[in-house]
């Protein structure tokens, strides 16, 4: 019995790593991305990445099965880690080991606001269809105002850093960095993904507002 349930963990968490780089993460850095034309201005936002994206076939399906559910799996079972794990950071001051309570906590503040943006732009453009038609304005609108700036600042960090400390970890559990050189290198890579991403999502931010 104690083997089947310890059988189950270990294949719900590596489902949950996996769902986590794949495709949640692969998501976060393409929404990056997109979001960063927002440079080229209203038109062109609106025209070629929001218009394309709404022209495509199955969309809606696609959000359903490679967005929301390994998205819930995903924030369901890391409550499940998260309250099941006992804090010891204050025992082991350590960096990664701040970083892991970090990851939990940032992965329960980072549900909160995905609830707050997918209301607030995909869901009520259900009921308003202006912003399926001008998101753009719609972003500049909301990121004009210095608290939801902040606010969405803050969601791209937390978000960034819950991918690239994920990654980190996830190569040390799937057996990839087994030595501490191949994790310090490879913490270095995930530090310079970090900078780059929050450059191109801060890069994609002031390009509603400016």
């Amino acid at each position: 019995m104690q083997a089947s349930i310890h059988n189950s963990h270990f294949i719900l968490r590596r489902l949950h790593s996996l769902f986590g780089l794949l495709p949640i993460g692969g998501f976060l850095i393409f929404h990056l991305w997109e979001n960063s034309q927002s440079r080229y201005g209203q038109l062109h936002y609106n025209e070629h990445v929001v218009g394309w994206l709404q022209g495509l076939n199955y969309l809606l399906l696609m959000e359903i099965f490679i967005i929301a559910l390994p998205l819930l799996f995903h924030a369901g079972y890391g409550l499940v880690i998260a309250r099941g794990s006992r804090s010891n950071w204050r025992l082991y001051p350590w960096l990664h080991n701040r970083f892991y309570w970090l990851q939990r906590l940032s992965g329960i503040a980072i549900l909160l606001f995905l609830l707050f943006h997918v209301g607030w732009t995909r869901i009520w453009g259900l009921w308003e269809p202006a912003i399926k038609i001008d998101l753009f304005s719609h972003m500049q609108n909301l990121l004009s105002d210095p608290l939801f700036f902040i606010l969405y600042l803050t969601g791209l960090l937390l978000s960034v850093f819950h991918l690239c400390n994920g990654l980190w970890s996830m190569a040390i559990s799937w057996g990839i960095t087994t030595s501490i050189e191949a994790q310090r290198y490879w913490f270095y890579l995930c530090t310079m993904l970090a900078v780059i991403l929050c450059a191109m999502g801060l890069h994609g931010m002031l390009g509603f507002v400016q």
